[in-house]
Formats: structure tokens, C-alpha cells, sequence
């Protein structure tokens, strides 16, 4: 699926921020809405949805630090740079205060975000992501975290064996990720394939799980001092994480919604847009 497919008016921008660049997809006319992406994913994760949400709303959706088309700094993965990251970008694009969507392993960034900047955030949507350090979850760990999330941590581990054997592995995650196992569309696909290919591209996507530790200690530190999600949330569920991040936020959130979709593997804008779009459409105006 080329970008003249997805939406007639979408272009893609380099945003320089302080140690980073950003490759930006950027869609639409309205009140601001980002849309960040986990992994293996790129901005184009949110393909299937984005040019109705661009009916509405200004679709701002980036390339997450080092991954896509963005810069690869050898440093800076971890939820709190992240954070700094869309915030940075909101003031390079003169934005006051946006919407935010997150799903998987940008969902930690996210949600500091909201809490430390609710002045920015309007709303936010988090979906298909357990967070460090808070409670809720345990039904989801039951039977420890997931395999691949020990083997990505350690480094220079994954990155190495990979090399050669990108597509095989990526394949898996890109089939698990939807409710029939049958994948996403093949154009994607070969755009994900494509961004996490080669050593240096597979390193900064492993680095979002080496950072794991340093995002419960940043986020317990951060409720331990009272803080809390204030802004009003939803939590939207699919077939791998299910309820679990709403059961999270029930502790730390003042207005809080939550919302399984039916028949929706982990890859929720993919795998089941209209659902999403409907459910998102509904929560945001």
C-alpha cells in the first residue's frame, strides 16, 4: 500500500529535533491527533485508518526514534526520551495540544506524557500494551512475560542472529498480530520487513524492550509521588492483551474507558480498522 493509496493529501516530512530526526507522516485539516506506532511497526501501522481519521483531524504520525525512516541515535529508547521526543515535535509543528494514540511498545511514552503534560494532551487512547510497574496485569504475566521479550533484551543477542533471517522472524509477529493468523496486508508487510532489516535497524527496534527496566522505574517513581492520569482515556483491548491495560489504569486514572474489540488480534489498526475507527471516532469528538 503506497502513501497516494492511503491518503490523496498525506506527505511525509523530516522533523529535526534535538538529537533525533524524525521521518513524520502528516494527513488532514483539524484539531491535532498523533498516532504512534509500536514494533515491529512503522507510522504506516495506522494506514487502514488514517484517511478517515484525516477527514477530521490533522493525522500527525511519526517514525518513533530510530525506527522507519527516522534517525537511529545510539541512545535515548527509553519512555521518558520518547515522551520528550512527541512533545519536541508538537512544538517543531506549532501545535499547543493534541489527541494521542498509542498501541504496543510506544504506549509507556505515551501515557508519561499525559501524565507529566496533561496541558498538551486533550485525550488518549492507549491500546494492546501492559505498563511497567503498575498492578492489573497479573492475569496477562501469568505465565511469565512473553519469550521474545528476554531474548530482545539482551544486546547485541537478537540483532546478531537475525541478520539474514529478518523476514522469517518479523512474519511471525506480523501473523500472531491478527485474530485469523493470516497477516497483514502484503505491501505493509514488505514496508515492516524492509524497516527492520540489517543490524542497525533491528538493534533500535530492540532497544524499546532494553529499556523496559529504566520505564517501571521512571513510571513507578512517577505515581509514587501522586501523580496520575488525569486526562480523559481509553483503553482498547484485542486478543493478546485483552483487558489488562484497562485493569492498569483503573488505580491511576480519573476518567477512564475501556474497550474489548471483538475478533481483533494485537495489531488492532490492521487487523480491525473499522472497529477501531468507530470506537476512536466516538471517544474523540
Amino acid at each position: 500500500m503506497t502513501t497516494d493509496q492511503i491518503s490523496a493529501d498525506l506527505h511525509l516530512r523530516r522533523v529535526p529535533l534535538k538529537d533525533v530526526e524524525l521521518n513524520v507522516a502528516v494527513a488532514g485539516d483539524g484539531p491535532a491527533l498523533v498516532l504512534l506506532h509500536g514494533w515491529p511497526h512503522t507510522w504506516q501501522v495506522w494506514a487502514s485508518v488514517l484517511p478517515r481519521l484525516a477527514q477530521d483531524y490533522t493525522v500527525i504520525a511519526p517514525d518513533l526514534r530510530g525506527l522507519g525512516d527516522s534517525s537511529r541515535p545510539a541512545t535515548g529508547y527509553d519512555a521518558g526520551s520518547i515522551a520528550g521526543d512527541i512533545r519536541d515535535l508538537l512544538d517543531a509543528l506549532d501545535i499547543e495540544h493534541a489527541a494521542l494514540a498509542a498501541i504496543d511498545a510506544s504506549v509507556p511514552a505515551a501515557f508519561l506524557l499525559a501524565v507529566q503534560h496533561p496541558e498538551r494532551i486533550s485525550r488518549i487512547v492507549l491500546m494492546e500494551s501492559a505498563l511497567p510497574a503498575l498492578p492489573g496485569a497479573e492475569g496477562f504475566f501469568a505465565a511469565g512475560p512473553p519469550w521474545w521479550f528476554g531474548f530482545h533484551a539482551v544486546p547485541e543477542l537478537a540483532e546478531t542472529v537475525l541478520v539474514g533471517r529478518e523476514a522469517p522472524y518479523l512474519d511471525h509477529f506480523l501473523r500472531s498480530g491478527t485474530y485469523d493468523l493470516c497477516g497483514i496486508d502484503p505491501q505493509i508487510r514488505d514496508a515492516f520487513v524492509a524497516a527492520y532489516t540489517g543490524k542497525a535497524a533491528l538493534r533500535a527496534g530492540f532497544e524499546y524492550y532494553r529499556a523496559m527496566p529504566a520505564n517501571a522505574e521512571l513510571i513507578g517513581t512517577l505515581l509514587s509521588s501522586g501523580a496520575r492520569l488525569t486526562v480523559p482515556t481509553l483503553a482498547i483491548g484485542g486478543n493478546a492483551v485483552g483487558d489488562a491495560l484497562h485493569q492498569q489504569l483503573h488505580a491511576v486514572a480519573d476518567d477512564l474507558t475501556g474497550r474489548l474489540l471483538p475478533n481483533c488480534g494485537h495489531i488492532v489498526p490492521l487487523d480491525q480498522p473499522q472497529a477501531l475507527l468507530d470506537t476512536l471516532l466516538a471517544f474523540l469528538q
